[in-house]
């Protein structure tokens, strides 16, 4: 017997779904053409949990049965599934002001456009937290006509935040800013909070695919904020990616990305502006 049978006989012993080897690197291959994700083989519990529940959804009794309907699936009933598949494997961690520099830094930044249109983009919205906080950013600073594109390839994540309703003790907000830019709720609300309309007419939430092959996002950006996405995708990607970033993004305009995110190879595109800031070459 080879080691990878017995591997897959095991695995199957203690999991409510057959989960073989080939099921995982179907799902690894599968997610990388649709979204870019490239799911090292340490995350293969992870995705057995996930995607578990949506096999418990559609009635599908292993993963085989799940994947081969998945990739025989057309229509709109096809889309939707495959929309389903992606929901359950992106990652989506996040807070109000979640690395704070940033907020610091647009803040400053916003002082130099002194009364000119401001148009930005979020993409990676996830729950909202952090178009909320940008657009916090954009009101304080003067900048009440800015316009804010927030986009998600999880469509489940960017319904909550279009919805603006969060726990009235989620991280991040100050006294002030919860009196300036939350409603809490009563009654039966109570122990939840909603964006006020004002700060919601700001933005505008869309499903977007950073992996799609035309981006039609309308007039450039005069600031980007790509936080923790990169570090989903292999380099490959991530150039592809940083690529049509440059192309949308006005010249001298300035990107935002995570902590641990690093572009120095990309120096014909971004140069390092700051703390994880770059400007667009």
């Amino acid at each position: 017997m080879s080691t990878d049978l017995a591997f897959d006989n095991a695995d199957a012993a203690s999991h409510e779904f057959t989960f073989s080897n080939g099921d995982f690197q179907r799902v690894q291959k599968l997610i990388y053409q649709r979204a870019g994700i490239s799911l090292h083989d340490g995350k293969r519990a992870m995705v057995y949990s996930r995607l578990s529940r949506r096999l418990r959804e559609t009635g599908d009794r292993s993963f085989a049965d799940y994947l081969n309907g998945l990739e025989r699936a057309s229509g709109a009933a096809g889309e939707q599934e495959w929309q389903e598949f992606i929901n359950c494997l992106t990652t989506n961690l996040t807070s109000f002001f979640r690395e704070e520099h940033h907020f610091h830094a647009l803040a400053e930044h916003l002082k130099t456009f002194a009364g000119r249109p401001v148009r930005m983009w979020c993409n990676a919205a996830s729950t909202g937290e952090e178009p909320y906080s940008i657009a916090m950013t954009l009101l304080e600073g003067g900048c009440a006509g800015a316009k804010l594109l927030a986009t998600d390839i999880d469509t489940k994540v960017l319904a909550t935040a279009q919805r603006g309703v969060y726990a009235a003790d989620s991280r991040g907000l100050s006294p002030q800013r919860l009196q300036r830019h939350m409603m809490r709720g009563t009654g039966a609300n109570a122990g939840f909070m909603r964006v006020k309309p004002e700060l919601q007419k700001m933005i505008e939430f869309r499903t977007f695919n950073l992996m799609a092959a035309q981006w039609s996002l309308g007039e450039p950006f005069d600031m980007v904020f790509c936080r923790n996405v990169m570090i989903y995708f292999d380099h490959a990607t991530q150039r592809k990616v940083l690529e049509h970033i440059h192309a949308v993004m006005k010249p001298g305009s300035l990107l935002f990305v995570g902590h641990s995110e690093n572009f120095t190879d990309s120096r014909d595109l971004f140069v390092l502006q700051g703390k994880t800031i770059y400007k667009r070459v």
